[in-house]
């Protein structure tokens, strides 16, 4: 079955290293995710970028940074995207949130 719509697309750009509690913010924010109904989320791991305070972190053989750039799409309605930002709010202390409209085309079984 397919369908189609409209959404957003938010975009949570932080640091592996971060920390919610004891675990990982990334780990954190996935779970939030999903407990708050939202339609799905991925975590990508960056090589290579810099933020805010503009150092670069990098993963070459030289330059090992345990503090590489992380980024976490999460795709579904504008309504259940906006009603997540208040905890994103609580969560990111560094970082940076963006959001995007987009066309949705989900395939399901």
């Amino acid at each position: 079955m397919k369908t189609e719509g409209s959404g957003k697309l938010l975009r949570i750009f932080i640091g592996e290293s971060d920390r919610w509690g004891y675990q990982p913010l990334y780990t954190a924010i996935v779970e939030a995710a999903r407990k708050a109904g939202l339609g799905g989320a991925t975590v990508f791991k960056g090589i290579e970028g810099y933020g805010g305070h503009s150092v670069v972190h990098a993963a070459r053989v030289f330059d090992l940074s345990s503090d590489l750039p992380v980024l976490i799409e999460i795709v579904d309605s504008d309504e259940h995207i906006r009603a997540f930002l208040p905890q994103l709010d609580d969560m990111v202390k560094e970082g940076m949130v963006t959001l995007e409209a987009v066309e949705i085309i989900a395939y399901r079984a």
